[in-house]
């Protein structure tokens, strides 16, 4: 049975748009935790443009479940994390003019920088992540660069515009959750999910955990935090 981690970044992104001290990302997280989630998920991004330093040290002594920390492989961002020691570390690509991740870690093209990346953050006892493109080549750079973790990008899945593409895209990520899996890779997933097209992702044989974000705290705007975790945890489980 898949898990389920609730991105509370969105929280943060409503606090910023006034720039003062709530909605607090750490009450979420508790919400969140008290309706039932697996993990509790943030991106500490290098412009910090919704989560800052002092949310995720409040998180990591807030958080009862597993707190996984969203990064770039920036050496302050990997420093930080050192640090702070989340129980998980993602790193994920990032680009300042981005409005959320548009993609998977090119890892066989940063192979270098990604390892010493992975080994620092293992050293420190973090358990490392890898978010990438559902593709052989990057599952195979990943065991290269020393990550037990990946998460597969599922945006191509959910931004699909009709229903022979979204099998086609749903095929792709049972083929990489099978590829990765019997190289002895943990496998989670993650990107665009939402009410209407998890389900079919969370059915997937091998899949870990579904980390989910803005379609829960959208939904919360509407029935609140706690409902909408339940509702997504019923869809996944």
């Amino acid at each position: 049975m898949a898990k389920l981690g609730v991105n509370i970044d969105h929280v943060a992104t409503l606090r910023e748009a006034r720039r003062i001290h709530y909605p607090d990302p750490v009450e979420a997280a508790i919400v969140c935790e008290g309706a039932g989630c697996d993990s509790i998920v943030c991106h500490l991004r290098e412009d910090r443009r919704h989560i800052k330093d002092e949310d995720v040290r409040r998180l990591r002594e807030a958080v009862k479940t597993r707190l996984n920390l969203e990064m770039s492989i920036a050496k302050d961002i990997v420093e930080f994390a050192c640090k702070v020691k989340p129980d998980q570390a993602t790193l994920v690509p990032e680009r300042r003019s981005e409005l959320t991740t548009e993609g998977g870690l090119d890892v066989e093209g940063n192979l270098a920088k990604i390892k010493s990346a992975v080994d620092k953050l293992e050293g420190n006892g973090i358990k490392v992540s890898l978010f990438i493109n559902p593709v052989k080549k990057e599952i195979d750079a990943s065991m290269r660069a020393g990550s037990g973790i990946v998460e597969l990008h599922t945006g191509e899945y959910a931004n699909a515009k009709s229903e022979t593409s979204r099998k086609r895209e749903l095929k792709i990520l049972n083929e990489a959750v099978e590829y990765a899996s019997a190289l002895g890779l943990e496998v989670n997933a993650g990107h665009g999910l939402n009410y209407d097209n998890t389900k079919d992702v969370a059915a997937i044989d091998k899949i870990n955990e579904l980390n989910i974000g803005h379609s829960i705290i959208s939904k919360a705007v509407f029935i609140g935090l706690a409902e909408a975790v339940r509702e997504m945890l019923e869809l996944v489980r």
